[in-house]
């Protein structure tokens, strides 16, 4: 039994992702390879091979891969999957876009979303925003599965040895092509991967109190800032500080929920934060039901005060 992860990376280094799903991979107790697929990313690859617990780097590299397109990334999978039992990508924008396709011309069900791995063929995953899990077993003869990484601690990026094999890349597939990208520019750690993370919702008011408020406390802790919903929908934030079931799934060290009444959207996307502290006024909040430390009062006040006191 061999498993199969894809790897995120940028071609200079691997995502935090990867590491996460590496341990998702270890769990299911064979060997674990890793494909490296892109183009001048043999940087990547080392890295790939230093991360403990990996047995073996599969590095593609072409023009077809540059932008990790993912009707290639596919392709690339499938010409390789032969050998593996189980095929495993992080559920994030890429694997989600990626692992279907996998699982269609393999004609296998796809299983989404693990967050624990019961046996080879039996894992558990969330449904219902996060308030069941479901447990799901497969008899499909490969497994294609994606993995929410907060469900798994990451696994070493130091420590292995793997071997790193070179393959042919796919030729492209000609059904999309990459025409270009805004990244926004951010000085704050990206909200996946922070360890500190203070997020505000629809009780700051406005997205001038969002920023006058927040920003103090995130710039002394270092932290990212993050949203709900109803914070983005109000234009308090942008789309991409969501946190929740349909914006950003994190687990950091400190979570600080500000003004967040905590709906189940929110919860299912940061209840696994190793430290929750919420501010709340309101004494029936959600949000104090999964928090580790409370405080009942007016965040205009509370916060102020929580940063003269840092």
């Amino acid at each position: 039994m061999t498993a199969l992860v894809i790897a995120e990376h940028d071609n200079a280094g691997i995502k935090p992702a990867t590491l996460n799903t590496v341990s998702a991979a270890v769990a299911l107790g064979g060997e674990v390879h890793v494909l490296v697929a892109g183009s001048g990313a043999g940087a990547a690859a080392q890295a790939a091979a230093q991360i403990a617990g990996v047995a073996k780097v599969i590095h593609a590299d072409g023009a077809s891969l540059a932008h990790e397109l993912a009707e290639n990334v596919a392709a690339q999978v499938l010409a390789i999957a032969g050998g593996y039992s189980h095929i495993l990508f992080p559920a994030t924008a890429g694997g989600k876009n990626s692992a279907p396709r996998v699982a269609a011309r393999l004609d296998v069900a796809q299983i989404s979303d693990i967050i624990k791995v019961v046996s080879p063929d039996t894992f558990e995953r969330p449904i219902y925003a996060g308030n069941a899990i479901a447990t799901v077993q497969s008899g499909d003869a490969t497994k294609v599965i994606t993995v929410r990484t907060t469900g798994f601690d990451p696994a070493a990026a130091t420590g292995g040895s793997a071997a790193v094999e070179t393959v042919a890349a796919v030729a492209d597939s000609g059904k999309s092509s990459f025409v270009g990208s805004a990244i926004a520019k951010n000085d704050r750690p990206e909200l996946t991967a922070a360890k500190i993370i203070v997020s505000g919702g629809r009780a700051l008011g406005s997205s001038e109190k969002f920023t006058e408020v927040l920003t103090p406390l995130a710039d002394k802790l270092g932290a990212a800032l993050g949203a709900s919903r109803a914070a983005v929908d109000a234009g308090y934030a942008p789309n991409d500080w969501q946190v929740g079931q349909t914006g950003k799934i994190v687990a950091p060290q400190l979570y600080v929920a500000v003004g967040i009444s905590g709906a189940i959207q929110h919860l299912a996307g940061m209840k696994d934060s190793k430290v929750i502290v919420a501010i709340n006024k309101d004494p029936e909040a959600p949000i104090f039901a999964v928090a580790d430390y409370g405080l009942e009062a007016d965040l205009f006040t509370a916060v102020p005060e929580l940063i003269e006191a840092l």
